[in-house]
């Protein structure tokens, strides 16, 4: 029996979104090796990378593909068509199947490349693949309320402003509020359709190409 293996990738102008492979680890590693100090206090940074060797990373690479052959959740590695350089991430988490058809949005960019519009092609790229290819009606964005930067980014691409979410999510030790932002297959002019109850009936979802 073959094993399975979610490949699926989107092209852009500039930029290839695929989930990240073992052997991705040297452009991985120089990626976030090369990151400048935090920015501001929703920018990681640089970050510790002991420990972060190609077993480490093989592990990672195959907690990915289990993610998203269960559907709980595709991370795709943004990577430029020119030079091959892992510029970040975007990913789209099942929040629920059946009639809601609903998706959690996230992304980023490693901070020495920023301000070159890749965050929007990747963000922008990866919306309409969660809508055409993996069957999403609803996908969403919860942003922290001062994180300008993420909000504008979800602006640039087509999501609109829904409400803000009380005491949303814990960090720092305390309940945050986080506005939402939300896009619908029309706000793409993409088509609007029934939800399908299992990914099954689309057994060629995890090797499209976009």
């Amino acid at each position: 029996m073959t094993k399975k293996s979610w490949t699926l990738t989107i092209e852009t102008d500039r930029l290839i979104l695929r989930p990240q492979q073992p052997s991705d680890y040297e452009a991985w590693y120089a990626a976030f090796a090369g990151r400048s100090p935090s920015q501001h206090q929703y920018d990681e940074g640089q970050i510790n990378l002991v420990g972060c060797d190609t077993d480490w990373f093989a592990d990672v690479c195959q907690r990915h593909q289990a993610q998203a052959l269960s559907d709980y959740a595709y991370i795709f590695s943004i990577f430029c068509r020119q030079t091959q350089r892992h510029l970040g991430y975007v990913d789209l988490s099942t929040i629920q199947r059946e009639e809601k058809q609903w998706a959690n949005l996230g992304y980023s960019i490693h901070n020495q490349y920023w301000r070159q519009g890749f965050g929007k092609e990747a963000v922008g790229a990866a919306l309409a693949a969660g809508f055409e290819l993996l069957g999403y009606h609803r996908i969403e964005a919860a942003i922290n309320l001062d994180n300008y930067a993420s909000i504008a980014l979800a602006q640039s691409v087509g999501l609109h402003q829904e409400c803000i979410r009380r005491g949303f999510y814990y960090e720092n030790d305390r309940w945050v509020d986080h506005v939402i932002y939300v896009a619908l297959p029309s706000d793409l002019g993409l088509e609007e359709k029934a939800p399908e109850r299992s990914l099954a009936r689309y057994p060629d979802y995890l090797n499209q190409k976009l």
